[in-house]
């Protein structure tokens, strides 16, 4: 799929959308998480095993989508007021969580004799996190509103901004020499942005969106200014500096004390369509013939080791606090890379300082985190109880 002809979206659709599902039945019917069948339907259908599908424009832009709605839904799920009440507890998670697993792919790299700056942008994938697959187990299970899991949440969105700061710096590095006044300023903007929303979003929600829909003869106003506000928010977030999936989730969040029922229902139908979209378009980018001699295979898993165990005990400890057993939620929930992962190996690629079978080994590093996470969580979480989903809850009032 070179060039963009006519069968292009129905044909990428058809084919990602029936794998995906049909991977997920067949993992649920084997009582494991549906998303890991949809993450390994990438890895099947894509060009490290069947060929059927590669990465394309069409592809990216609806696995870009699923990621926005996927953490909209998540986001009217969770009130600002209760991130707050961790965010103490999420900025320490957030700190460790980039800085162990940074170091730790960096010095990895080195004892493997990458070149430094080769090495950094290495650790700078791996101290990335991908909430969006969290985010779905926890949705899934009903457990959005455990306190681990609102820790998660908001130490996701910290991590963000953390990230792009490194980010930032790594890659003046490689340019050349490194402008920090410029770092400074994006990372204010994109703290000053996230901060507004959080603090200020569900105000802002009730004085100036509940007007504006009460004016309004549009058949479903809410939902469409719902949509606006997402996709507004979803690109003052890239403008920022941070991600758009921030920007998603911080708009979800925005809305949460103020949607009506039949918005959450349009938004879970829309996330259904869009999500396998991005967990398939994970697998995609897996590519068996990276690993061609037993020494890039070794460097594989020990960066795989490294990635989960640097992000487990970091974030473990940083939330040490809660106790032991939500530690080790906070930890394992922090723990998958996904498509945040890849984004740095692919900068670092197009820059020329990361080598074609490094980037196969962050891009599998990023996948396998992703696949284990569902299971883990699964696992952390066995002896909590999920709260029925909002959709099932009386609206009260």
């Amino acid at each position: 799929m070179d060039t963009l002809g006519p069968a292009t979206v129905p044909l990428s659709m058809l084919v990602v959308f029936v794998s995906a599902k049909l991977m997920a039945e067949l993992f649920e019917r084997l009582h494991q998480p549906g998303i890991v069948g949809e993450i390994l339907a990438g890895v099947l259908i894509g060009p490290s095993v069947l060929g059927w599908m590669q990465p394309n424009e069409v592809l990216a832009i609806l696995s870009q989508l699923g990621a926005m709605f996927l953490l909209f839904r998540v986001g009217l799920e969770v009130k600002s007021s209760e991130l707050l009440r961790v965010g103490g507890t999420a900025v320490v998670v957030a700190t460790a969580g980039v800085i162990v697993p940074f170091f730790c792919g960096w010095a990895i790299s080195l004892a493997w004799g990458e070149p430094r700056i080769e090495a950094i942008f290495t650790g700078a994938a791996m101290m990335a996190t991908s909430v969006g697959i969290t985010a779905r187990v926890l949705a899934d299970k009903g457990l959005l509103e455990q306190r681990a899991s609102r820790v998660i949440l908001a130490a996701a969105v910290i991590d963000d901004v953390l990230g792009l700061i490194v980010l930032a710096l790594v890659s003046g590095m490689a340019r050349g020499p490194i402008h920090y006044l410029d770092v400074a300023l994006t990372a204010a903007i994109a703290l000053g942005f996230t901060a507004f929303v959080v603090l200020l979003g569900t105000r802002t929600a009730r004085r100036i969106v509940q007007p504006v829909q009460r004016r309004l003869v549009l058949a479903e106003a809410e939902f469409s200014i719902a949509l606006s506000v997402l996709f507004a928010l979803s690109l003052v977030a890239v403008y920022a500096g941070v991600a758009a999936i921030v920007g998603a989730f911080l708009a979800g969040m925005a809305l949460s004390e103020t949607a009506e029922q039949r918005v959450i229902d349009q938004t879970s139908g829309i996330t259904e369509l869009l999500t396998p979209f991005f967990l398939v378009g994970v697998g995609l980018y897996f590519d068996v013939s990276a690993f061609s001699t037993s020494s890039v295979v070794w460097l594989a898993l020990t960066i795989l080791v490294a990635a989960i165990l640097s992000k487990l005990a970091a974030c473990g400890l940083g939330a040490i606090r809660l106790g032991r057993a939500d530690a080790l939620r906070v930890g394992v929930g922090m723990a998958p890379r996904g498509e945040v992962g890849m984004v740095v190996a692919q900068i670092g690629l197009s820059m020329g300082v990361m080598s074609n079978t490094v980037y196969g080994v962050v891009v599998f590093m990023s996948v396998a985190t992703t696949l284990v996470a569902p299971p883990l969580l699964n696992w952390a979480y066995r002896d909590v109880s999920g709260a029925p989903k909002r959709e099932e809850m009386p609206r009260l009032g």
